[in-house]
């Protein structure tokens, strides 16, 4: 298997953990940020397929995060996953409009994360949040 690298950006040490567990069973190296800043700087500096970013968070929110990721050049083609305990059906058309390729929410089970890592998808499209 090649090198897949996912970037898990969440506030709370406990909602890294347990996408890092089962991700790096499932074969893919991971790195953390704890912030927006922080995920960015690392996006920047490091090869990277998926980012699971967490919504709400102090400072810069996930969304801004995610905005900024759409408008790099280099980071654009990036998977970014919508990771939140607070989202409702009405804040997908945002979660759209930030440019999120999928929506998790919180509690996480293996096969919703592994889903929204690497969705089967026969056309080769990104499904939507």
């Amino acid at each position: 298997m090649t090198d897949r690298h996912v970037l898990i950006v969440d506030d709370h040490p406990i909602n890294r953990r347990l996408p890092e567990v089962i991700l790096r069973d499932a074969g893919w190296l991971t790195d953390e940020a704890e912030n927006g800043e922080q995920a960015l700087a690392k996006l920047a500096a490091g090869s990277f397929e998926v980012v699971l970013l967490d919504i709400s968070m102090p400072g810069m929110s996930g969304e801004e995060v995610c905005r900024r990721i759409r408008a790099d050049e280099h980071l654009k083609h990036l998977r970014v996953i919508a990771y939140t305990a607070h989202a409702i059906e009405e804040s997908r058309p945002a979660l759209v409009q930030a440019g999120f390729d999928w929506l998790l929410i919180k509690p996480i089970s293996r096969q919703s994360l592994l889903e929204a890592i690497d969705p089967p998808n026969t056309t080769g499209d990104r499904p939507r949040p």
